[in-house]
């Protein structure tokens, strides 16, 4: 019987770590929480700023957009590549200072940010090039997106 309970659990180990056929999930994504700085560094790096407003323990399409986009291989190599990383982020149920809500409130202020998530594409001189949100198909399609802005 042991060896059973053993065997149970194991499999459902396994079976919850398995990704269902999707590409390999990744966490290595470099998210930074300054608009200034990311700037700074895609100018000299000579790469576009990718700014995401997020509502990331509450927004639905927020959520969706990690998983699908995010999350994956093929966009992390395209960032790690391309992009400096920036998520603002607007949570109900997790903590901020009061020194961050209010740098990230000023933020969609000043880009007039309606919803989340909404993405802007930022050149390595500080001008916005493109503004969008989520996209269905994936990394691999998202990615294409990205491309076609820059």
């Amino acid at each position: 019987m042991k060896q059973i309970s053993a065997l149970f659990v194991l499999f459902i180990l396994l079976f919850t770590s398995c990704n269902n056929g999707q590409s390999a999930s990744s966490d290595d994504l470099n998210w930074n929480g300054n608009l200034e700085k990311a700037i700074e560094q895609a100018k000299k790096e000579n790469k576009a700023v990718l700014v995401n407003f997020t509502g990331s323990d509450w927004c639905i399409w927020c959520k969706r957009l990690s998983a699908e986009v995010f999350d994956q291989k093929e966009f992390e190599e395209y960032a790690e590549k391309s992009l400096v990383l920036v998520m603002l982020d607007f949570p109900k149920d997790i903590a901020q200072t009061q020194e961050i809500k209010e740098y990230n409130n000023k933020l969609a202020q000043k880009y007039g940010i309606q919803g989340f998530p909404t993405i802007l594409l930022i050149n390595g001189n500080g001008q916005l090039v493109a503004q969008t949100g989520y996209q269905p198909g994936g990394a691999a399609k998202y990615v294409e997106h990205l491309k076609a802005y820059l």
